[in-house]
């Protein structure tokens, strides 16, 4: 008669709950310190408002930087080394360089703080590859949708909060998201699963690693390199509305900082709602294709209402109609993530978060600095100050018709 064996004990299945709640806690910490960055860095500068400026577009610019140069080698660990391992080391990580900065006796500790910050957030690369890992074909645009949700809920609460705690001390928020991030890390260790089975991991090699050399792997999947083209443009319209929104506004319409802060408020609530309830429903009667070429037309159209809107109440008018975009994303994300092998997620991730970044640097320089600025000058033929968001219209509409063919062809 043989003895029975003791059963081990059940591993914890991976989850989008377990993720979802990480990225909601990481995005809060993000959030926490975007009210109270400038003015930290302002006082750096004696309260020279200019001089603070041009600190703060170059700070911006290397946080970028370092994103679209570390996206790909946390990829590549990842895939190496599992996600979870690559996750807990970002958040940890975020969490002890968010105290450097609340204790940053000078502008230059600020700087090297958010190029470090730059380097560790780089883990969305990791995020979307775990979400991957532990997708179905049914369930992928639904899961990139929800992860979405956390993103969108963490940017409208952190800066609601960051700009109560600044309110008390300028420096307090960056303890806070360091609290949060270090808890997150915790969090993680105690019950964040690995999602990448070890037979489906891959050799790490510099050539992986290396920024250029992973946008240009796309091309191995013909489909998700054009994919990648219409989601780099789509982004390239997303930051040029972020970075020319205020200036646009209170320019023509004369809106304030909380006229500004409640709009951008009904922008993130709207586009959650999208997110959470919508996506899965619309992918599953539209299916993952019709319902990008669905999203992007919408944001075609909305693009074109925000340059074009004639007063204020119309602007909220086309925000809300124009959330409904946001299925595109989860969708594009959905195939990507069901065409890519397991064993290339997280490079294929990386090459798209570096292509995120580049929007990231170009869009201030392109959108704000030369359309906005050269269409509100006496310079401009006409004056047209929604210019840059009639440009971000036109790089959807381009976006759209690449994937048509994309479609047609693939």
């Amino acid at each position: 008669m043989t003895t029975p064996q003791p059963h081990a004990p059940p591993r914890r299945q991976a989850g989008v709950g377990f993720i979802f709640a990480v990225i909601l806690l990481d995005m809060l910490g993000v959030g926490l310190i975007i009210p109270v960055f400038p003015e930290l860095v302002e006082q750096f500068r004696s309260g020279d408002t200019s001089s603070a400026a041009v600190a703060v577009g170059a700070i911006a610019a290397c946080y970028a930087v370092a994103q679209f140069l570390c996206a790909p080698i946390l990829g590549a660990l990842s895939d190496r080394f599992g996600r979870r391992r690559i996750l807990l080391l970002s958040m940890f990580g975020l969490g002890v360089d968010y105290l450097v900065m609340g204790f940053a006796p000078s502008l230059g500790w600020l700087f090297a703080g958010r190029i470090v910050a730059g380097v560790m957030g780089a883990s969305i690369t990791t995020a979307n590859a775990y979400i991957a890992d532990i997708s179905t074909a049914e369930t992928r645009a639904r899961n990139y949708g929800l992860v979405n949700v956390a993103f969108g809920v963490g940017f409208i609460l952190g800066p609601i909060f960051g700009g109560l705690l600044g309110g008390i001390d300028l420096r307090l928020p960056f303890f806070v998201a360091a609290g949060l991030c270090l808890l997150n890390s915790l969090y993680g260790f105690l019950v964040l699963p690995e999602s990448l089975a070890p037979e489906n991991r891959s050799a790490f090699s510099l050539r992986k690693a290396n920024p250029v050399s992973s946008i240009a792997h796309l091309r191995t999947y013909p489909l998700v390199a054009s994919l990648a083209v219409a989601f780099l443009l789509m982004a390239l319209a997303q930051r040029g509305l972020e970075t020319s929104w205020v200036l646009y506004t209170g320019y023509r319409y004369g809106w304030n900082e909380f006229q500004n802060g409640l709009a951008l408020a009904a922008v993130g609530v709207s586009a959650a709602l999208v997110q959470g309830f919508l996506v899965r429903p619309a992918v599953t009667w539209l299916g993952e294709r019709r319902a990008v070429l669905v999203g992007f037309g919408i944001g075609t159209l909305a693009f074109a209402g925000y340059g074009l809107a004639p007063n204020g109440p119309v602007l909220i008018a086309v925000i809300f109609a124009g959330s409904l975009g946001g299925i595109a994303g989860p969708a594009v994300q959905a195939i990507i993530a069901g065409t890519v092998k397991p064993t290339e997620q997280g490079k294929i991730q990386g090459a798209l978060t570096s292509l995120m970044s580049l929007s990231a640097i170009a869009a201030p320089l392109v959108f704000t600095s030369a359309v906005f600025g050269y269409f509100t000058s006496d310079a401009a033929p006409f004056e047209l100050p929604g210019a840059p968001l009639l440009a971000g219209s036109l790089l959807m509409a381009v976006a759209m018709l690449l994937l048509v063919r994309a479609f047609r062809r693939h």
